[in-house]
C-alpha cells in the first residue's frame, strides 16, 4: 500500500477544528498532527493511500471553503518525514547538518520530502509554525556532500511553491549546539 500525506491549512481555528474531524470521519486516514499554529492558523496532516488521502484533503477543501489557505497531497511521503514532523528523531551521528527555513507550512513538507529522498539523509526536526510566527524550517542531518545535495533538492522544489527564508550548512556543528537541537 503506498503511503501519502495531506495537509490543510486554515485560516480559522475552529473551522480547523471541524475539518479535521470531517476529514477523519469521511476518509480511511489518520492523523499524523493537527492543532494551532502561528499566527492564528489551524493544520491538519493526515496519512494513508493515496485515494483516501486525496478524498480526504478534498473533503478539507470543500468544508474549509474560504477559510482553507492551502492544501497538499504528496504521494510515496518518504517514511522519515512522519517522525520528524512528531519531533521523533534521533540521528546516531551528526557529520553535517542542513537547515531551510521557509514562510510557507506546504513547501516545508514538499522540501523536506525531496530533501530525504535525494540522498542519504536523516531528518532532525520539522517544525511546522508553531511559536515561529508563521514560519516553518527542516533540520537534517549526513556526510557534508549529502547534506549539498539535500539543500540543492530542497532548494529546487520550494522554488517552485513558496518563499525561503534562509537555507544554512553547518559541517561538522559545535557539541554544544548539538545538545540544544536534539
Amino acid at each position: 500500500m503506498s503511503k501519502a500525506i495531506g495537509m490543510m491549512e486554515l485560516l480559522s481555528i475552529s473551522r480547523g477544528i471541524y475539518v479535521a474531524d470531517q476529514m477523519l470521519k469521511t476518509s480511511e486516514v489518520e492523523i499524523i498532527t493537527a492543532g494551532s499554529t502561528c499566527p492564528g492558523k489551524y493544520i491538519a496532516i493526515v496519512h494513508g493511500d493515496v485515494a483516501s488521502v486525496e478524498d480526504a484533503v478534498a473533503v478539507g477543501i470543500h468544508e474549509g471553503a474560504e477559510h482553507v489557505i492551502d492544501s497538499i497531497v504528496i504521494p510515496n511521503i518518504d517514511s522519515q518525514i512522519f517522525s520528524a514532523i512528531v519531533g521523533a528523531t534521533m540521528p546516531e551521528s551528526i557529520q553535517a547538518l542542513g537547515i531551510l527555513e521557509s514562510f510557507d507550512l506546504a513547501t516545508m513538507i514538499i522540501s523536506a520530502d525531496a530533501i530525504l529522498k535525494a540522498a542519504e539523509l536523516e531528518p532532525i526536526e520539522l517544525r511546522l509554525g508553531n511559536g515561529l510566527g508563521g514560519k516553518s524550517f527542516f533540520v537534517f542531518t549526513g556526510d557534508v556532500a549529502a547534506v549539498e545535495t539535500g539543500i540543492q533538492a530542497g532548494l529546487g522544489v520550494a522554488k517552485e511553491h513558496g518563499p525561503i527564508v534562509n537555507v544554512e550548512m553547518i559541517p561538522s556543528p559545535s557539541k554544544s549546539l548539538l545538545t540544544s537541537i536534539l
